[in-house]
């Protein structure tokens, strides 16, 4: 049988990137998937058709994660269309790449609400819902957060997306430690250089293919290399793992060193 047969799992930003990768890991073992997405209508339909093809169920439901009240209609509409929800995947996020002294604030305050209040919204209707529905089987409820080594490298121009992701990391292990006692594990998960379509507003494919040789691995993650972090923790072989961080970044962060 497959892991994740008989639940159902809510990913934000599910249309592309990372957010589809999951989307797609998590069908494959057997989910049912709610498919989020902002703006790219077609994009989040094929996901929802290759989850079909699949033999699964899939919910396609637009929203900014940044917008409370549709949040709030999202988590409703999918525990009305499959009654119960089992995993959150809090994926979606954005950044406009300035130094600190040229950033606009619109574009600074964008970035919170979208990278860090969007995940905050996620995180918190899900474990209310995952509270009221109480244990399902060995857990009541599976919360997975995708930051980035952005957390931990200061990365010049992100100085938004760096403190964003540098919060939500906080944020999974304080709800960790509040929500033991409802049995709800949240963990977080740290992407490295992703070869994602987001990836292609910043650099050219030349820049790409360059910085890629000087990875440790010699290439960027995928997106289904994250997707299946994603159904590790959303699994059962993961109920005793929460409060935790797994960074799959082919050894960027522990290379990083200085040299003599």
């Amino acid at each position: 049988m497959k892991r994740l047969t008989g639940k159902v799992a809510l990913v934000t930003g599910a249309s592309r990137g990372i957010g589809r990768g999951s989307a797609l890991c998590l069908a494959e073992e057997g989910a049912d998937v709610v498919v989020n997405y902002r703006s790219h209508p077609d994009d989040a339909a094929e996901v929802a058709a290759a989850i079909t093809a699949m033999g699964r169920k899939a919910l396609v439901h637009q929203a900014d994660v940044s917008d409370r009240e549709a949040m709030e209609a999202m988590f409703e509409a999918a525990v009305s269309h499959f009654g119960h929800l089992d995993i959150v995947v809090a994926n979606a996020a954005m950044s406009v790449r300035t130094p600190v002294i040229e950033a606009k604030w619109e574009d600074i305050l964008r970035t919170i609400e979208v990278a860090q209040f969007g995940v905050f919204h996620a995180c918190q209707l899900a474990a209310q819902q995952m509270v009221r529905q109480g244990l399902r089987g060995r857990s009541a409820g599976k919360i997975i957060i995708i930051s980035s080594v952005h957390q931990v490298i200061p990365v010049p121009a992100s100085a938004a997306y760096n403190m964003a992701k540098a919060a939500i990391n906080h944020l999974g292990r304080t709800m960790a430690a509040e929500l033991t006692e409802h049995h709800i594990n949240i963990n977080v998960i740290n992407p490295g250089w992703i070869d994602t379509p987001g990836e292609r507003g910043y650099y050219t494919e030349e820049q790409i293919a360059e910085g890629a040789k000087k990875m440790p691995w010699k290439r960027l993650g995928t997106a289904e290399e994250i997707g299946k972090g994603v159904v590790y923790l959303a699994s059962d072989d993961a109920d005793y793992i929460t409060g935790s961080t797994l960074t799959i970044d082919g050894g960027l962060v522990v290379s990083l060193s200085y040299s003599v």
